[in-house]
């Protein structure tokens, strides 16, 4: 039991450890970051796609290719893998114009319900004011800063990955006494 729980700590650790390292580069390098994303979705649909055709052509002669479409998704999954491939920085823009207005959209909402708790006398509304400010800036900040969500995404992973070391080492250092 004692290699057991000694193995999964180390495991634990060097896992943090890689979290954290693919934090640093997401927030150090959030284009190189999102390229290499939209070049795994890329590839990934352009597998699908020859993976469609393959399966068209080899079932060809059963009836039942009458009734799929294989063909037509396996090009338009190709076509999607190329696209997103070669327009990925075009892609994060959209996505994160979306996202940002969306979450300026929800600050403006619990603007309104801040107002609205105060008109009932509820001690919350000034909280809900100040979350509903921050929603509205952060949703500013990621409309109009490009990579502000790998940024934001390698803030998270980062930190998740640095609770994660710490409470490791504090399982590794009282190992003996849970046994």
């Amino acid at each position: 039991m004692d290699k057991f729980l000694k193995k999964a700590g180390w495991t634990s650790i060097l896992t943090s450890i890689i979290f954290a390292i693919i934090g640093l580069i997401m927030i150090y390098n959030p284009t190189t970051t999102m390229m290499f994303i939209s070049t795994i979705i890329g590839v990934f649909f352009i597998v699908v796609g020859v993976i469609k055709l393959i399966n068209y052509f080899v079932g060809k002669g059963n009836n039942s290719t009458l009734f799929t479409n294989d063909i037509a998704w396996g090009l338009i999954a190709i076509v999607l893998g190329l696209v997103t491939m070669v327009y990925s920085s075009t892609i994060e823009s959209i996505l994160r114009i979306m996202i940002g207005i969306w979450i300026i959209y929800s600050g403006f909402m619990r603007f309104t319900v801040s107002f609205r708790l105060k008109n009932v006398n509820s001690k919350l509304w000034a909280f809900v004011l100040i979350l509903a400010v921050a929603m509205i800036v952060g949703g500013i900040y990621v409309t109009f800063y490009p990579g502000a969500l790998i940024v934001t995404l390698g803030v998270i992973i980062l930190v998740y990955a640095i609770m994660d070391l710490i409470e490791s080492f504090i399982f590794m250092r009282n190992m003996k006494d849970m046994l």
